[in-house]
């Protein structure tokens, strides 16, 4: 297994095929515009070697806390944060890969954010999510106003943005904030239990079902039918795809081995 380790942010790639990207900032991981610059480049490292999944967690006590409040001022410095915000969230979001967040006590502002930049949340069950700008006269500035409405509903999403309450685990996953909820100290057995699986699957079709998925959220439901279209007849030029064929036919469904090519 191979480290590669900052001050701000851990790479891990073990040998089951899963990267675990563990930020590091103590006390609270607060994400300041170091860490996220080094988050982006943890994100553009995983884009050029791919791992079979990537888990994000914040370790043992907090996922992230939120921005790094001792950096805001005025506009051109939230032109800058919210800048910083986008370019390494979006990033993780980008990855072709599933992107499991591993959330451990708070998740807060772009704590929140991060993990919603995530494909599915694995919560622990003193999980607690909020989107808390609004308390600071301000709003979400890392994708919060926009992934979590597409994620609980824009009536969910309002309340939530406009009082800053926070959501403790087990209303999140009644909502849709959380995906799962599991003991704490099962949580990270648990998200590094589901990535190794989904790291023995077919990656290639893997990144183009969530490509459709996450692309045609924003069309309409014929442009999305027909991007899925394109993607169906793309996945076929994977050698895993006549892999998985050539399996079923022979020994029929869940056996077949994949190379991730």
């Amino acid at each position: 297994m191979a480290d590669t380790n900052d001050e701000l942010v851990l790479l891990e790639r073990r040998d089951d095929g899963v990267a675990v990207v563990t930020l590091n900032n103590p006390k609270v991981n607060a994400l300041s515009q170091e860490l996220l610059a080094r988050l982006a480049a943890v994100a553009a490292e995983l884009a050029a070697d791919l791992p079979g999944a990537v888990v994000v967690t914040g370790g043992e006590r907090i996922f992230a806390a939120g921005a790094d409040i001792s950096q805001f001022g005025g506009p051109d410095e939230a032109a800058a944060i919210t800048r910083g915000f986008h370019d390494s969230l979006d990033a993780i979001a980008a990855l072709p890969r599933f992107v499991i967040a591993e959330v451990v006590g708070y998740a807060l502002g772009g704590g929140c954010e991060l993990a919603l930049a995530c494909d599915y949340r694995i919560v622990g069950e003193r999980g607690v999510f909020g989107q808390p700008e609004i308390l600071l006269g301000i709003i979400p500035g890392g994708g919060g106003t926009q992934r979590l409405a597409r994620l609980v509903g824009s009536s969910r999403a309002k309340e939530l943005c406009l009082t800053g309450r926070q959501v403790k685990a087990d209303e999140a996953l009644r909502i849709g904030l959380a995906d799962e909820v599991v003991p704490g100290d099962q949580l990270h057995d648990r998200a590094l239990a589901l990535a190794a699986e989904i790291a023995r699957g077919a990656s290639v079709a893997q990144g183009l079902a969530k490509r459709a998925i996450d692309e045609g959220l924003s069309l309409s439901l014929a442009d999305g039918l027909a991007l899925e279209q394109r993607l169906f007849a793309e996945v076929f030029r994977s050698e895993d795809s006549q892999i998985g064929v050539a399996s079923f036919l022979a020994s029929g469904p869940g056996k077949a081995q994949f190379t991730g090519k």
